[in-house]
């Protein structure tokens, strides 16, 4: 008995994303703006050291006006908390054999609030046999997994291989285009299921990202936009063959940034444009390029179909900490730390001078 519990393993899971500031204010938004700009901006665009700060506090400044003038308040960290907890529940409950012979502690942090990721690997890199990172976004680019990723490498060099795993290609995952479809049509509300008079679309929100610099050319880091638009193809046919389907037609709504060069012409604002010169009746929005609502999302995108002002209208929520989706993220979690177990196994055997 002594042997198991001395010979247990110890891995940690770290629930991650963005962050955004819970308390508003000039304060707490100015090292949030600051790390964005250094962190991913940066990546597109050359902005000398001096203009990070200027550029940041007027960024700041103008998201503290905007979001108290219409008394919003980011629920991004609430959300993420509550879906880590979710998924270190289902994990606590799982009977899979894999919890035979290790713990697991189910965290969360952030890229741009504190717990910031970057300091919880440092902090936590020697306590533990391996780490699974989940980046809480389905679509890997430089700017979003790639984040995380390179945290990884700035922590671990040499040994990120054999120590750590982050999720990855989740937006190629069947079942997750079934939860979706579930979690949607489950979502409607009367007034847009008994619509029988007129036409309703589906736009689907997802953070847009580039096609060309500001030259003209292929960007040069990694924007994940091949898988962008793969991702929209999956969810869209399989929303549109589904049964329950109410839908004419389904539209991707990018949102995207104005610096950098060209972005994705497939925006919002052109799928509520096109619905309404058509002569739709009502549109749905459901954010499918986010796992939680965010500023991004629940304010700006909302605000837009608000804007619209179809006859009938509904911003579903994201998928946040809907529990089929947290038991789908803590199943491919326990997937992937039996993964990253094997490899270490492996290794092991192949060098068991040095374990």
């Amino acid at each position: 008995m002594v042997d198991r519990i001395v010979n247990r393993k110890k891995y940690l899971v770290i629930v991650t994303t963005y962050g955004e500031v819970e308390k508003l204010a000039v304060r707490t938004l100015w090292p949030s703006s600051r790390r964005i700009l250094k962190v991913v901006t940066r990546q597109i665009v050359k902005i000398p050291t001096a203009m990070i700060y200027f550029i940041a506090d007027y960024r700041s400044t103008k998201h503290y006006i905007n979001w108290k003038l219409n008394h919003y308040r980011s629920s991004l960290l609430a959300i993420n908390r509550s879906q880590t907890k979710r998924v270190a529940g289902y994990i606590a409950e799982s009977r899979n054999p894999f919890l035979a012979h290790a713990d697991v502690t189910v965290v969360d942090a952030y890229y741009f609030v504190p717990p910031y990721l970057d300091d919880l690997l440092q902090e936590k890199q020697h306590d533990y046999d391996g780490v699974v990172v989940v980046p809480m976004i389905p679509v890997e680019s430089s700017f979003s997994c790639g984040v995380a990723c390179q945290m990884v490498i700035d922590t671990y060099a040499d040994h990120a291989f054999a120590r750590v795993k982050v999720l990855s290609k989740l937006w190629k995952d069947d079942h997750l285009h079934r939860l979706y479809a579930d979690y949607l049509f489950g979502q409607l509300s009367a007034p847009i299921r008994q619509q029988k008079t007129g036409r309703i679309g589906l736009v689907l929100v997802i953070h847009g990202t580039l096609v060309k610099d500001r030259k003209g050319n292929p960007p040069k880091v990694f924007t994940g936009l091949e898988e962008t638009r793969a991702f929209f193809d999956l969810v869209k046919r399989n929303i549109m063959a589904d049964p329950r389907n109410i839908f004419t037609d389904v539209r991707q709504g990018c949102m995207n940034h104005s610096t950098g060069g060209e972005w994705m012409t497939d925006t919002i604002e052109k799928a509520l444009m096109e619905f309404k010169q058509e002569g739709y009746q009502g549109v749905v929005m459901f954010p499918y390029g986010f796992f939680a609502d965010n500023s991004e999302t629940e304010y700006d995108a909302c605000k837009k179909l608000e804007a619209a002002a179809f006859p009938l209208s509904q911003y579903v929520r994201c998928i946040n900490d809907s529990p089929a989706f947290g038991q789908w993220l803590a199943d491919k979690v326990l997937a992937e730390l039996q993964a990253l177990s094997n490899l270490q196994d492996a290794f092991a055997s192949l060098h068991p001078l040095h374990q």
